[in-house]
């Protein structure tokens, strides 16, 4: 007959339980099963235990034999995010489809690959996993109530900087300093709690906390092979093969880039879309190429020719004998939109209608025959 098994739970830092099951399970889904029955838990989750190998620090549990007699075995929820499309947005994304597409129509090209999103005006904190966000909450509604902040553990600090790295990353591989203090300025307004008694601005720790998660961040996105932060592999400290300082010419988007330098799309590698450029470039040479055809291809190589632009820095000659599309305006407009992420003729005629005022004023101070010409120009548009 099995003996029974004593288990320690913790369901959150103020939820710990002590369970008894009448017998020990065979396989650790059985002990997910049993605890779920028993404390009537209707999510989805893991289970890490406190090894006493390594100090009683948590690891992943794979396996029953691992576990110590009486063992402390923590519940990690997970979340399973579906997306909905709503009725009206059907309806839109068939309209949008169907519609015809006129000569002055720009294009806002949708490459295959993940993109990078431009960062926000406001930084939004992300919802975090289940456990911590109850915890916050909770530490939130004592901090109203007498202003006590949260006792802060290097487990919970973990969860909330990997996170937020995660969050940032999708915007930024390499966010500035202003962008750093506005997501720690952001953390503590959602999450009072979080506020830093000892610090001027209340996340001061939190900022510094920020930029080093986002070096180990990098760091570990380019052992996942992540071209945007694999260009700058070995530039930093003296292991740097140029022998170069550290900071020093270091790739990174530097003029509102939102695609620096892209991943290869899922299932291409670099001998598919040099077969996709040849096919772009043999489509150039016909009387009448095929737009669809070249913004099609155009979006996928992407990653390859930025690769090119950024890393290689070929002359503009080499470049446009190499991909002949980016000499017809369409394709201008659209590579605008792929690497910035923005409507180049909008953002043209916006920049000149707020700048129009002090340019007239510059054309009318002018004199001589310069002068003149402008002022003639001015004439014109009245």
């Amino acid at each position: 007959m099995d003996s029974p098994m004593i288990l320690r739970v913790i369901m959150t830092e103020a939820d710990i339980r002590k369970i008894k099951l009448t017998t020990k399970p065979c396989s650790v889904e059985d002990l997910i099963s049993c605890l779920k029955n028993t404390l009537a838990l209707e999510y989805n989750f893991t289970l890490q235990f406190q090894d006493p190998d390594f100090n009683n620090e948590l690891c992943n549990l794979t396996d029953l034999s691992e576990l110590p007699h009486k063992p402390t075995v923590k519940i990690i929820p997970q979340l399973e995010l579906m997306p909905v499309l709503s009725s009206d947005a059907q309806e839109s994304t068939e309209a949008l489809s169907d519609a015809a597409s006129s000569a002055d129509t720009i294009l806002i090209s949708t490459s295959p690959q993940e993109q990078k999103m431009p960062w926000p005006e406001v930084f939004m904190i992300p919802k975090f996993s289940v456990d911590v966000e109850y915890r916050l909450r909770q530490a939130n509604l004592i901090y109203l109530r007498d202003e006590t902040p949260l006792k802060m553990t290097k487990e919970l600090k973990h969860d909330i900087l990997q996170k937020l790295a995660e969050n940032i990353y999708s915007f930024k591989a390499y966010p500035t300093s202003s962008d750093i203090k506005d997501v720690a300025k952001a953390l503590v307004a959602a999450h009072p709690c979080l506020r830093e008694s000892g610090s001027p601005s209340g996340y001061c720790g939190w900022t510094h906390s920020l930029k080093d998660k986002m070096g180990n961040y990098r760091s570990k996105m380019r052992s996942l092979g992540h071209t945007d932060v694999m260009v700058n592999a070995g530039k930093r400290g003296r292991y740097s093969a140029s022998r170069d300082p550290p900071n020093k010419n270091i790739k990174k988007p530097r003029k509102g880039e939102v695609n620096y330098l892209p991943d290869c799309p899922d299932g291409l590698d670099a001998s598919s879309l040099e077969k996709y450029r040849q096919e772009l470039v043999d489509e150039m040479k016909k009387k009448k190429p095929s737009a669809d055809f070249i913004s099609q291809r155009m979006d996928i190589t992407l990653s390859f020719r930025r690769k090119e632009v950024v890393i290689d820095k070929p002359p503009l000659s080499q470049l446009l004998e190499r991909w002949p599309a980016l000499i017809s305006e369409s394709q201008v407009y659209q590579e605008f939109s792929r690497v910035v992420g923005k409507n180049l003729k909008q953002e043209f005629y916006g920049s000149l209608d707020r700048h129009c005022p002090q340019l007239i004023q510059i054309f009318r101070s002018k004199r001589g025959l310069t002068g003149q010409i402008l002022s003639d120009l001015l004439q014109q548009i009245k």
